[in-house]
């Protein structure tokens, strides 16, 4: 029996758990996801959101244990992207409502996604429209994390209904923040931050602005992932504006590829020069690590060091797929440098050095090769040169 979880008096939660997924975009989702939709009980029945298309029977079936899904008057799609409208086209032909709404961009794209036969009716930023005893006041919110994205909040309840924005990737029988353990909460949030809405960071602190300026009374979030904060919702809200910011603290990440151990042997001498420097080090070794790990810790770091042996005149497949991953990304206000080992050619750290200066780090040297396995006089530059970095670092953070 799958049935609808009460939010407020008149809001039931309607949606999906996947307990399943693992990767979503690249982002590995160890604790599986939700796909959430909410259902306002008005005059007129309002659905926000849809689920992903293999979970259509399980949201129905929640929106039975309230009411007929044939009572549903108007449909809300915050995003257009398909974990949320998988399952639309089918959900209108059945409930046959009275209005569909989404963003002007949503309007379009869920027309070149879905070939719908339906009007989709465009709503502006501060729009409001009414389910009779009750009032949808719309939110453009481009790019957090798709052009068509926007928030919608209930005023009657305070709930704002805020798509991906202060989401996460949890799978859970709890729909609550206050029934789930704070740490997880942290990590899960800030991981999906990171992964997603990173590249974002300067639209989320101008929004966040936005919405404090209009004086909203919120009392619940309710994002499309994970669990709706209800205890929480201005502990996330902190939270955003703080990771927005990306403001650095007293930590590096090292990120490397070894082929022999002999690139390996460079980073573990550039962890320690950091070290004792009192710079809290990651190592993060890409045949054990995943992308979206190292974006988690690039979170709040002040430097990333990145190495990789020379493979075919480039840099290793793994070193390829975070350096592809974390330019996309767009991590701001780190220091660093390229470092690794080759045989015979030795472009790798070239490579590397080449693409973090694209993505605007800060770099406070050359890249550190060394031809095979280092010698202690090499181990002991590298040393050095993370002394170097972590005394740059110091003098950044003041």
């Amino acid at each position: 029996m799958q049935n609808a979880v009460r939010v407020s008096k008149n809001v039931y939660w309607v949606g999906a758990i996947d307990w399943n997924v693992r990767n979503f975009h690249g982002y590995q989702t160890r604790r599986g996801t939700t796909y959430n939709a909410y259902l306002i009980l008005g005059e007129k029945v309002g659905l926000i959101d849809a689920v992903k298309a293999p979970f259509k029977e399980e949201m129905l079936a929640r929106i039975r244990s309230v009411i007929d899904p044939q009572r549903i008057d108007i449909i809300v799609s915050n995003h257009a992207e398909m974990d949320h409208t998988g399952c639309l086209p089918d959900i209108i032909r059945e409930t046959n409502p009275q209005a569909i709404y989404a963003s002007a961009m949503g309007a379009k794209v869920l027309h070149e996604i879905y070939s719908l036969d339906r009007e989709i009716i465009p709503v502006k930023d501060e729009d409001t429209i009414s389910l009779g005893n009750f009032n949808l006041t719309f939110l453009e919110a481009r790019m957090l994390h798709w052009p068509d994205s926007m928030f919608t909040y209930l005023e009657e309840e305070n709930i704002l209904f805020s798509q991906d924005a202060f989401g996460m990737h949890y799978a859970s029988s709890e729909r609550f923040d206050s029934s789930i353990p704070q740490d997880i909460l942290e990590y899960e949030a800030a991981t999906y931050y990171a992964n997603i809405l990173l590249p974002y960071s300067p639209l989320v602190a101008k929004l966040l602005q936005k919405v404090g300026s209009l004086g909203l009374t919120i009392k619940a979030i309710a994002p499309d992932h994970g669990p709706i904060w209800r205890k929480n919702h201005q502990w996330i809200i902190e939270k955003y504006k703080n990771w927005a910011e990306q403001k650095p603290r007293a930590k590096a990440v090292i990120v490397y590829g070894s082929m022999w151990h002999n690139t390996e042997k460079m980073a573990r001498s550039i962890a320690e020069g950091l070290s004792s420097e009192g710079i809290e080090v990651k190592f993060m070794c890409m045949d054990c690590c995943h992308r979206s790990d190292i974006m988690y810790e690039l979170l709040d770091a002040a430097a990333v060091v990145i190495g990789s042996s020379t493979l075919n005149n480039n840099i290793l497949p793994q070193m390829a797929d975070i350096m592809t991953y974390m330019k996309g990304l767009k991590p701001k206000n780190l220091k660093g440098f390229a470092f690794g080992s080759y045989g015979w050619s030795g472009e790798a750290a070239d490579h590397i050095h080449g693409t973090m200066k694209d993505m605007g780090i800060e770099m406070i040297s050359e890249p550190l090769k060394v031809k095979n396995a280092p010698t202690d006089d090499v181990l002991k530059a590298c040393y050095e040169r993370g002394q170097a970095l972590a005394q740059s670092i110091h003098a950044a953070l003041g």
